[in-house]
């Protein structure tokens, strides 16, 4: 959902605080603790999201989708409306859904979903990232409170493309969930229109996209 902050009160005090220096502990514990979390990662493979994927009839899981989007920063970095950190905004989009291992994907247009999801995503956050040392667990940690608060040029740009890739999708695979679930056009231009504040050229481009979907039938009557 993203807990949104102004952008003089970022980072956090608390993420200051923060020391990143290694943990004291035995180098054979440390890398124990480091295998733990690689495991863990395996289970983002198994978490299915609600978009399909064009011309492979099935549901994208959320380690795909983070790939895919890390992948998109390298193509289009270029169209932010700052300056972006292209390194920075990859390594917050590859962390940005590792929560959904324990706390699901729950869809954009579903208000009951979408209202649970803060606290089952802090939740997970803290015992997913807890696997790690405790330097590795700040820092990461404070990358998806990054994500989550959406105040960092690198941050907004990586909400954008976020919310393009299933426009993208939905598009291709004749309204896919949009269909499915019989979401409404405004409900996507709604939910979706803060892409401009990390790139107007993006946003532009995915109204065009949902305004051709519309004209497809793709969408329920408002």
């Amino acid at each position: 959902m993203g807990r949104r902050l102004p952008a003089d009160n970022w980072p956090p005090a608390e993420l200051v605080a923060m020391t990143l220096e290694p943990d004291a502990i035995p180098p054979a514990e440390r890398l124990h603790a480091q295998i733990e979390f690689v495991r863990e990662l395996d289970k983002l493979k198994g978490i299915l999201r609600q978009t399909e994927l064009p011309g492979l009839r099935r549901r994208e899981n959320s380690a795909e989708h983070s790939w895919h989007l890390a992948m998109m920063v390298l193509t289009l970095a270029e169209h932010a409306n700052e300056r972006i950190d292209s390194a920075h905004a990859v390594r917050l989009l590859l962390l940005h859904d590792v929560v959904e291992i324990d706390a699901g994907d729950a869809f954009i247009h579903d208000p009951v979903a979408r209202a649970a999801a803060e606290a089952l995503e802090e939740k997970a956050a803290r015992r997913i990232f807890g696997l790690l040392p405790a330097d590795q667990a700040a820092d990461l940690r404070s990358l998806w409170d990054e994500f989550t608060a959406r105040v960092t040029p690198e941050a907004k740009f990586a909400h954008a493309l976020d919310r393009l890739i299933p426009i993208l999708h939905n598009h291709a695979t004749g309204g896919g969930s949009w269909v499915f679930h019989q979401v409404r056009k405004h409900d996507v231009i709604r939910r979706c229109a803060h892409m401009a504040e990390g790139s107007v050229a993006l946003w532009e481009f995915a109204r065009g996209v949902i305004d051709d979907a519309d004209g497809r039938g793709y969408f329920a009557p408002a």
